[in-house]
């Protein structure tokens, strides 16, 4: 009777690691490793499972760019590896806001460049020279430092002060907006002012919109202020006697 083939060595497996068999038999000989790594960034039972998954897709990783001709223990180069993504992982987390993963790395570069920057400089640091000491180019820092107002968003619902009943933020924010009282009568208008002539549409936008005197619009348009006053007058009553109208059909 044949005596069964011995179990392949670390070195073999990874010679073969192409093999689906062999990656499994790596992946489950160093899940132990990625495990205890990600238990370092399990800060409640929640989380354990998303990091231990982050740890074990790192590793697969590390498997695939591992190269023993550097020198290097797996062990070693699979935790600088799989302890980097967890770290990436905890970092795309604390956004309250998802922005890509390469604009959160430039935004922590600017945050460490104007660190540096300011004490060197004993003042805070403009965008051109933030863009200096990075080599980029300065849309590069301003998008950068737009994404950053993305990490952390105040809650509406936090309170102003320590007292009991204290209002919430949500109740400093926004105020009524009277415009939208007027939305409707810009609807029914809409009908009569495209009867109107283009003279007179351009008129009543000069007056009313950028608040023009009619001696401006009369020189704009090229007629007198007088005839300026009779066009508008005209122009309102023909819109006044749609809107009486609409009325009456309510």
């Amino acid at each position: 009777m044949n005596a069964p083939a011995p179990d392949p060595s670390i070195e073999e497996l990874f010679e073969r690691r192409e093999d689906p068999d062999a990656r499994e038999a790596l992946v489950e000989h160093f899940g132990s490793l990625a495990d205890a790594l990600a238990e370092r960034f399990v800060r409640s039972g929640a989380e354990r499972d998303d990091a231990r998954q982050t740890a074990r897709l790192a590793l697969v990783k590390a498997i695939d760019g591992f190269d023993a001709a550097r020198g290097v223990r797996f062990s070693t180069y699979a935790s600088h590896t799989i302890l980097g993504e967890l770290k990436r992982g905890r970092r795309d987390r604390s956004w309250d806001v998802r922005v890509p993963r390469a604009l959160q790395e430039r935004w922590l570069a600017c945050a460490r460049a104007r660190e540096e920057l300011t004490q060197s400089l004993q003042r805070p640091p403009t965008i051109s020279e933030i863009a200096g000491a990075l080599g980029t180019d300065e849309e590069d820092v301003l998008e950068a430092l737009e994404a950053g107002r993305s990490h952390t968003i105040e809650s509406l619902d936090r309170p102003i002060g320590s007292e009991a009943g204290a209002a919430v933020v949500g109740d400093r924010v926004g105020s009524p907006d009277p415009g939208f009282a007027l939305s409707d009568r810009f609807a029914e208008l809409a009908e009569p002012m495209a009867e109107l002539d283009d003279r007179d549409r351009h008129i009543l936008f000069l007056r009313f919109f950028e608040g023009r005197t009619q001696s401006e619009i009369g020189r704009e348009v090229g007629v007198s202020q007088m005839h300026v006053s009779r066009l508008l007058r005209s122009a309102l009553d023909r819109l006044r006697e749609h809107v009486g109208a609409a009325d009456v059909r309510r």
